[in-house]
């Protein structure tokens, strides 16, 4: 199994449900790996870090106010892009939330 994995991507987006986050955006990161099955004398996947990074970056629109929304944004690019894959993560971090004083973070992960 063959595990591609791209961490720390980090993003400013004026994405959350309060009107303030509109106004002052938020920095995020994300992660995301991939797996993909693979064969001993067979060639394995290419899983590119450049097309990965660019489905992050333009999943990060406006009109998304849920980190749950963007994972699934995220996951479906990935999952459309990468067809020989086995399973994808995506997780997705909002750093020192407005809203949680003295929190570092709120995150969203799914994997499938």
């Amino acid at each position: 199994m063959l595990t591609v994995s791209l961490h720390g991507i980090r993003i400013v987006a004026p994405i959350g449900l309060y009107p303030e986050e509109k106004i002052n955006p938020n920095t995020f990161e994300a992660d995301v790996d991939i797996w993909a099955a693979t064969e001993q004398g067979k060639e394995w996947p290419f899983i590119d870090y450049a097309i990965i990074h660019t489905i992050v970056k333009e999943a990060f629109t406006p009109d998304v106010e849920l980190l749950e929304t963007l994972v699934q944004k995220i996951h479906a690019a990935i999952q459309q892009q990468f067809t020989a894959t086995e399973k994808i993560k995506v997780c997705i971090r909002k750093l020192q939330p407005a809203s949680l004083h003295d929190t570092a973070y709120s995150q969203v992960c799914w994997e499938q």
